[in-house]
């Protein structure tokens, strides 16, 4: 039986968004955290991942509206690069308009400018991850079982 527990991340050149599902049904935020270097920023995401369990991770892949890559996706690379050497699977999933989509429920929630900054990556983190549990049948019927 495969885990179905799954990291979902957010990454940013500042930040990085990470989400969990322990289950491969519901994602939930965990934090935003704040990047160091290649190596830190690897370790500490791996260890998030193993206290969950988790040996996949789904990075958002960073796309033109057009569909076309963008430049972060290149960057964002470096880093999923270290963390499959570290052990992980890396599962890409389209981010395009997470970002819109986590601002847009803030401000629907009426949270503060300063609370929406520190949460806008976590929540795109969650987006991203169960957009690709959703996408996959919450990953009971993708092998996970």
């Amino acid at each position: 039986m495969k885990n179905k527990a799954f990291i979902g991340l957010d990454i940013g050149d500042r930040r990085i968004g990470i989400a969990a599902s322990a289950t491969g049904f519901l994602a939930n935020g965990l934090e935003t955290y704040t990047r160091i270097n290649i190596a830190a920023d690897a370790e500490h995401i791996a260890s998030m991942a193993r206290a969950y369990g988790a040996q996949t991770i789904v990075a958002g892949l960073p796309s033109h509206l057009d569909g076309g890559e963008h430049e972060q996706a290149a960057k964002n690379e470096i880093l999923l690069k270290k963390l499959r050497e570290l052990g992980f699977e890396i599962l890409y999933f389209d981010e395009r308009l997470t970002s819109v989509a986590a601002e847009t429920y803030m401000l629907e929630a009426d949270l503060s400018r300063k609370k929406r900054k520190q949460n806008i990556d976590k929540l795109a983190a969650q987006i991203i991850l169960q957009n690709f549990l959703d996408a996959n049948g919450g990953m009971s019927n993708a092998g996970y079982e």
